[in-house]
């Protein structure tokens, strides 16, 4: 896979036992379904229509309960937004509000609080620019900060805390680098970036277990999984080095955190079998450099996201480009260690 290609699905969970699941249908429309606690909506193999057409695969955040916010990019490469707000989709259920833009990445996008969205893409000249949303839209509804470097993969950002952002990509040497809001100003400056090392094949994964922790894995020219972590005062294992964790992939790695100091990785082996590794606290599962198979054939690199503690739920495309989940309850994999259930649909690749 090429190093721009990231999942082709956004999961969101805005509070327990609740799923939100968006990819773009073969007339590149944005599609949608819920797990609601007890039951998949519409049904566990249809999906709700919600516009658009697009040429990227969406991205989702949730900053409350009972809220979603979509983003991608139109035909013309500008960014598009639409809103859950409890009751009704905004502005409309197949209508989608322009952000202005033009943008040559698929969007990353955080949340550091009630009411808070910050929006990250490369520009086409591979500048990174950044939106956000504070009630309204700022620096303007179609205006983007500047915030400079030049990216060959799409962003990754995080928040560990309020007012707090952390972004990462790739440069041109394709080696990692390294920008933070620290609720006052852009570190190391607007414009500037800190480098991180590493050669790597495909884009960054990023997530926060606690605050002043951050944990980034990519894939290394060799196709190994890395990762490297901040402790809060330090990178780990160094300011320029990487942790190998084995295994050779074929699509960028996603993670999630369901707890403190718990850490879940999944990524596509080169027969496009899923497999996961965890950090459990205090060492690797199953070993360092060992990873755990959850069998399928999959198209499109992972999505996973956590709802509460000890639980996972993982999805990707088929071969056939349908929509394929399994999750982890605490005590065993569903529906099997090697199954995955069917949630319908026929995906596009953007």
């Amino acid at each position: 896979m090429s190093s721009s290609e990231r999942t082709a699905i956004a999961a969101v969970a805005w509070g327990s036992n609740r799923l939100d699941i968006f990819g773009l249908g073969t007339d590149h429309q944005m599609f949608h379904k819920a797990w609601t606690g007890s039951a998949w909506a519409p049904s566990q193999t249809a999906w709700e229509p919600l516009g658009g057409i697009f040429s990227s695969e969406p991205e989702a955040e949730t900053w409350a309960a009972n809220r979603l916010d979509i983003f991608g990019l139109g035909t013309d490469s500008q960014m598009f937004h639409k809103a859950w707000t409890g009751s009704a989709w905004a502005p409309s259920q197949t209508g989608w509000e322009p952000l202005g833009g033009i943008f040559s990445s698929l969007p990353a996008v955080a949340s550091w609080g009630s009411n808070r969205l910050d929006i990250f893409g490369l520009g086409t000249d591979h500048q990174m620019f950044h939106k956000w949303w504070n009630g309204a839209w700022r620096p303007s509804q179609t205006d983007w900060q500047p915030l400079g470097g030049i990216f060959t993969s799409p962003p990754a950002v995080v928040a560990w805390g309020s007012n707090r952002l952390d972004i990462f990509g790739l440069g041109t040497d394709s080696q990692m680098f390294h920008k933070a809001w620290t609720g006052s100003a852009w570190a190391p400056s607007q414009t500037g970036w800190e480098p991180l090392g590493g050669k790597f094949s495909s884009p960054p994964a990023v997530v926060a277990w606690g605050p002043n922790r951050l944990d980034i894995f990519g894939l290394g020219t060799d196709s190994q999984m890395y990762h490297k972590w901040w402790n809060g005062s330090a990178w780990g294992p160094s300011q320029t080095g990487w942790q190998p964790l084995g295994g050779i992939f074929t699509s960028p790695p996603a993670v999630a955190s369901w707890g403190p100091n718990r850490l879940d990785i999944f990524g596509l082996g080169t027969d496009h079998q899923m497999f996961h590794k965890a950090w459990t606290g205090s060492a690797w599962a199953p070993s360092q450099t060992g990873w755990e198979p959850l069998g399928g054939i999959f198209s499109s690199p992972p999505a996973v996201v956590a709802w509460g503690p000890n639980r996972l739920d993982i999805f990707g495309l088929g071969t056939d480009s349908q929509m394929f989940h399994k999750w982890w309850n605490g005590s065993a994999w569903g529906p099997s260690q090697t199954d995955w259930q069917p949630l319908g649909g026929i995906f596009a690749h953007p």
